[in-house]
């Protein structure tokens, strides 16, 4: 089945995996897909990824990361610029409920968190956000 929009698609993998308790998932490789998934592994919310080649399709290996007590460590994580209705910041980029999310960002300088987007005084399209 065609995936219209791969970033919802990467969401949603990840989503349903934690909710699952599964230990990893499996996520079509893109260049954007492992730049978002080393954004995560830098600020905590998943272990670690993997790109494997060897199969006839590339694909991103992601292990979740859970709570002690077995809860993910992703607790929300939703799109926000969609396909039919794209969402831009300006440099002015407001925090996600006060700073204990993030928003993600794709950048001229390419994937960046609000954090850092607003210590860049850039903007851009504002993919998802999570906490």
């Amino acid at each position: 089945m065609p995936v219209t929009d791969s970033i919802a698609d990467y969401i949603t993998r990840i989503r349903n995996a934690g909710n699952a308790s599964n230990k990893t998932t499996d996520i079509p490789y893109s260049r954007l897909k492992e730049n978002l998934s080393r954004l995560l592994v830098e600020k905590g919310y998943i272990k670690s990824y993997t790109v494997i080649t060897s199969e006839q399709f590339p694909f991103i290996r992601i292990d979740l990361k859970y709570t002690d007590s077995g809860k993910p460590a992703i607790k929300e994580i939703t799109r926000v610029s969609k396909p039919g209705r794209r969402t831009y910041e300006g440099k002015d980029l407001k925090k996600y409920l006060g700073g204990l999310g993030l928003f993600i960002l794709s950048t001229s300088r390419g994937v960046l968190t609000d954090k850092e987007a607003r210590e860049q005084g850039i903007g851009g399209e504002v993919l998802f956000r999570i906490l």
